[in-house]
């Protein structure tokens, strides 16, 4: 029986030579990812009721991301709490104020292709950008998985994506996932497996599949598959990790997905997401009047070491609007580190960026919000009222390069008219 790619990794998870979607299985959990906000402090009461430990420390990886750095007494108890959880499960995996999560995990080599794992937070699909079926759990969910090792699955079915030919300039993967977005609305994945595929996704880098992956949650999938080459393999070496049988982890040639789309990668511009939502998508000059206060570059779909290197391209030799904040808060101290060294970080600061401690901050609206009222363009996943702190805060989508462009110009601009 011919397998699409999910299938191949659920049937491997479930212990069956194939299954059918649809299907109801029970899957063995290869690694087990928890943050500070919905891990311990959530699981560790249901495992204690039971009675139960966690069925093997070394497949369970803790990372302090979400309450990070502590604000006030609440947050450095639930530091508190992490901390003891991960010294009492003497967990190896454990990384505390190193990032977010869905941006260390990967860059530690925790992930390969073939591997079934769920994550305790809605943007856990990234993992699939990895060859790995992940998806994200509920607390509940998790204290099940950690006490056995197990989880329950109706096998999805499979939506493939294909962008064909060369995205042009300042088309990055944000603005695939916005479009995508304004496109099939926020359940075009219908909690299914969507597989991302074409010559337009081969040639991008680790970092933006991880964004493609990642925003899958937007679109409603469970998982955002993406095929697993050497560009894989070659990230997760250098993560100082083995990727294993890359060739193995393909869809067969002759899999029947339920649903095939294409698009033309050059026929993409840049897209900008109005509130409140990723679905409000359109080209970058549908909203070249509005003026904006804010801009920020953050979060695990927005500032990567990729992500902050597009935005300096674009500030290089430059200065922000004076009526502008930009705030940027590298995903992990590991690409922080990287843009110091090459120059990056240096080139934001002088364009007038204020840095931010590498975690989820103002994306979940922790540790900063906007204030009352303010028009904001943010390279993070989702806008909803409310999402960065006050509901009276309009929040904008768009990729770091838009963001960057934006920031000098004092309103929505598209950064191809800034590096033509």
């Amino acid at each position: 029986m011919a397998l699409t790619l999910a299938e191949k990794i659920v049937a491997r998870a479930a212990r069956r030579t194939h299954v059918t979607p649809g299907e109801i299985v029970t899957c063995a959990v290869d690694l087990a990812m928890i943050h500070d906000s919905g891990g311990p402090r959530r699981v560790a009461p249901i495992l204690k009721r039971f009675g139960v430990g966690l069925w093997d420390p070394s497949k369970v990886v803790l990372i302090s991301d979400h309450y990070v750095p502590a604000a006030d007494d609440e947050t450095r108890r639930i530091g508190e709490v992490t901390r003891k959880f991960a010294a009492e499960n003497k967990l190896a995996g454990f990384y505390d104020s190193e990032g977010i999560c869905h941006v260390v995990l990967p860059e530690r080599g925790h992930l390969k292709p073939g591997m079934f794992v769920v994550g305790g937070d809605s943007h856990s699909p990234t993992g699939g950008a990895f060859g790995a079926y992940m998806f994200g759990i509920g607390a509940t969910e998790m204290a099940g998985v950690l006490a056995t090792g197990e989880i329950w699955l109706t096998v999805p079915e499979t939506i493939e994506i294909e962008w064909r030919g060369t995205f042009g300039p300042c088309v990055v993967a944000k603005d695939v996932m916005l479009f995508l977005c304004g496109q099939l609305g926020m359940e075009g994945g219908r909690t299914q497996a969507v597989h991302f595929r074409g010559d337009a996704i081969r040639a991008l880098p680790m970092q933006e599949r991880m964004t493609l992956s990642n925003m899958t949650a937007e679109l409603g999938g469970q998982t955002g598959l993406c095929d697993p080459d050497e560009t894989t393999a070659a990230f997760i070496r250098a993560a100082g990790a083995e990727p294993g049988d890359v060739a193995r982890w393909q869809s067969d040639p002759d899999a029947m997905p339920a649903e095939c789309l294409r698009f033309d990668a050059s026929a993409l511009t840049p897209q900008v997401a109005a509130p409140h939502s990723p679905a409000n998508a359109a080209p970058v000059a549908d909203h070249g009047a509005v003026k904006i206060d804010v801009a920020h570059i953050g979060a695990c779909t927005g500032a990567k070491i990729v992500d902050l290197r597009m935005a300096a391209s674009v500030l290089k030799d430059r200065k922000v609007d004076p009526s502008v904040s930009l705030l940027v808060a590298p995903a992990s101290h590991r690409d922080q580190e990287a843009a110091a060294s090459d120059g990056t970080l240096q080139i934001l600061v002088d364009a007038g960026a204020t840095l931010l401690p590498n975690a989820c901050g103002m994306c979940a609206g922790y540790n900063g919000t906007l204030e009352e009222n303010v028009t904001c363009i943010s390279s993070i996943a989702r806008n909803f009222k409310g999402r960065m702190g006050t509901a009276s805060a309009n929040i904008y989508l768009g990729s770091p390069y838009t963001v960057a462009a934006s920031a000098v110009r004092g309103r929505i601009s598209d950064p191809r008219e800034m590096l033509s």
